[in-house]
């Protein structure tokens, strides 16, 4: 695998600096939110022209980082038009900075449908998935034309709830320039997170043929909430992750998410430790 980082959980710094970091820490890729981890320059449609998409790759390819994610995570299903349409002109913006950027997709989660991007029992409803396939497909549309990988994350919480949603969004829209983002604790809940084992063996059974990456983080219980924390430091066991990637992924991005700069490095030798540790079985 090659493994990397949320570049908005290093220090506070310029985009430049933040990449030598990564890159000093040990990390081969990044997932990169323009608007969380660059301050120093605009970052709106207009602004992601050509030469700035080729300066970002210069300076990744100067650190020896993938672009694993450029990271969209806007709500495709809010219910007001004008917001909508800001929001798949946003998408395409970066579809198409994405193309010269050479990332390696643009991942998104899936939304609610209110305008406040917040969970509600409709969340989880037909209706609701409905309207998010409807606002993806032109999304998707758009990526297949700019040779784009266009990746949703599912959430448990967000309308694309389960692997079996996010297999039917695949089957409907039936893009090859359509995947999945695999963050196995983002699909647990307070109400689930004891079937965990059960729930990531399904999500690798229905999705795994089109996992693009994977997202990897623990969680705690606190409050009758899980609480999302780095790897290694909760009650995760990533031994079917890790069996799945290194038996079916060769090479695939997997990034850490909810470090903090103190313990990034630790998160980082704890997952590659499991890695070398992983025996695999004979594949053909």
């Amino acid at each position: 695998m090659q493994l990397g980082i949320r570049l908005h959980d290093i220090k506070k710094a310029p985009l430049a600096e933040r990449l030598a970091i990564a890159h000093e820490q040990g990390f081969s890729c990044g997932h990169l939110a323009l608007s969380k981890v660059v301050s120093e320059y605009p970052v709106d449609d207009g602004a992601l022209t050509p030469g700035y998409a080729m300066y970002l790759k210069r300076i990744f390819m100067e650190n020896k980082l993938d672009v694993a994610v450029l990271g969209c995570y806007l709500n495709l299903a809010n219910p007001n038009p004008e917001s909508l349409a800001g929001i798949t002109h946003r998408y395409m913006a970066h579809i198409r900075f994405a193309s010269l950027l050479g990332a390696g997709v643009v991942g998104t989660e899936t939304g609610a449908p209110n305008e406040a991007y917040q969970f509600e029992e409709r969340s989880h409803s037909e209706e609701a998935l409905a309207i998010f396939i409807r606002n993806l497909r032109p999304v998707v549309e758009y990526a297949q034309k700019m040779g784009v990988i266009v990746a949703i994350e599912p959430v448990y919480k967000h309308i694309v709830c389960s692997p079996k949603r996010a297999r039917r969004v695949l089957d409907e829209i039936a893009s090859p320039n359509l995947q999945i983002i695999f963050d196995p604790v983002n699909l647990l809940d307070i109400c689930n997170y004891m079937d965990r084992e059960a729930i990531i063996a399904e999500a690798i059974e229905l999705l795994g043929e089109d996992i693009a990456m994977v997202h990897i983080k623990d969680f705690q219980v606190s409050d009758d909430k899980l609480i999302s924390v780095a790897a290694g430091t909760g009650e995760m066991d990533y031994t079917q992750i890790i069996r799945f990637m290194k038996e079916r992924k060769p090479y695939i991005h997997a990034t850490l998410e909810n470090t903090v700069p103190e313990n990034a490095v630790a998160a980082r030798t704890y997952i590659q430790g499991l890695w070398d540790e992983c025996e695999v079985r004979n594949v053909e």
